[in-house]
């Protein structure tokens, strides 16, 4: 059989035999009484790396968001959002169904950025008849925006619109490593204009599970709460919690290959006539398709061995990670050129 190249995601990883080696020797306690020391010396890690006074371990990124969504609002307040943020394509609703808040959804810019002028016009006061507006959500890398890095100055400007206004700021940097692998720019200079930033272990750090939401103190206590609320107190948990320390620790500066390897990729692909891909900054590869169906083609890299996912009309996602080096790139090009020649003749 073909020996399948996943480039569905840099979640499809597995844990290195050190990184299992770490787990297995863990300490471990009950963390939802605090006294599990690997998730503390985790999060007091995580914390200082992104220059945040506290943090708090979750199972995903995605209830790190909603965490972060509870702790900053009420119900029926009012967050700002890109209209292609990962809260809003991919979160099944929960700042809806479970925060409650209404959602006010601006244009993302190519950069994944929005423009400062409309979250100005954007921001309204509470009053009788409307929401107040109480969070700015920005996303850095921005998935839907093929990866691209938010740099510390956009950053900046747009936090600083909000706060004028009294409007906090959440940073979804689920891939802010690679963010600041690609801008050279350390990662607490990339979250230091927000109130709270959390970012995955399980994606481009190659951990098996596990993201951190980061904020005052104040904020992670009221955040540990709202964790527990959604049942996301994990107990021994410095299992999981020392592959993410590991992670931090080893595989933070080999993210410069994803990136290579994305290069490489979105030019090999460039070259094979029905396929346009958007040039990546970090690791993240959207291509267009110019000649064909998305799913057919989807099924025939399949069968050939290579997997990718659809990514919106006439498009698919191709990510770059820690299981798979140039050589596999390499192989996946040469499958996707033999299919692209078969289906010319």
């Amino acid at each position: 059989m073909t020996r399948p190249i996943d480039l569905r995601s840099d979640t499809v990883t597995r844990p290195t035999p050190p990184m299992r080696a770490a787990m297995a020797a863990a300490e471990v306690g009950d963390d939802v009484f605090g006294d599990d020391p690997t998730v503390n010396r985790l999060e007091a890690r995580a914390a200082e790396m992104v220059g945040k006074e506290a943090a708090l371990f979750v199972p995903s990124g995605t209830m790190a968001n909603l965490v972060a969504l509870l702790a900053h609002t009420g119900p029926g307040d009012e967050v700002i959002l890109g209209d292609q943020s990962h809260i809003l394509h991919y979160e099944v609703g929960g700042v809806a169904r479970i925060a409650g808040l209404v959602t006010r959804t601006l244009p993302n810019l190519d950069d994944g950025s929005l423009a400062s002028a409309d979250v100005e016009r954007a921001i309204r006061p509470q009053t009788i008849h409307s929401p107040g507006t109480r969070l700015l959500c920005l996303e850095n890398t921005h998935n839907r925006c093929g990866g691209a890095a938010l740099s510390a100055a956009t950053t900046a400007e747009l936090a600083g619109v909000a706060r004028a206004r009294g409007v906090a700021v959440h940073l979804d940097g689920a891939r802010i490593f690679n963010a600041s692998v690609a801008l050279r720019t350390p990662v607490d200079v990339l979250a230091a204009p927000c109130d709270s930033v959390s970012f995955c272990f399980s994606k481009g750090l190659g951990a098996p599970v596990g993201s951190v939401l980061c904020g005052s103190r104040e904020f992670i206590a009221r955040a540990r709460r709202f964790r527990k609320l959604l049942g996301g107190g994990m107990r021994q948990a410095g299992v999981l919690a020392a592959a993410a320390l590991y992670a931090l620790d080893h595989h933070i500066d080999r993210l410069v290959h994803d990136h290579e390897n994305a290069r490489r990729l979105a030019e090999g692909l460039a070259s094979i006539g029905p396929f346009r891909p958007v040039p990546p900054q970090t690791n993240i590869v959207v291509v267009d398709v110019l000649r064909g169906d998305v799913d057919d083609w989807l099924r025939k890299f399949e069968q050939a061995g290579v997997l990718a996912v659809g990514f919106g009309p006439g498009r698919f996602r191709m990510v770059t990670h820690l299981d798979v080096d140039r050589a596999d790139i390499e192989e996946a090009l040469a499958r996707i050129s033999r299919i692209a020649g078969a289906t010319a003749h």
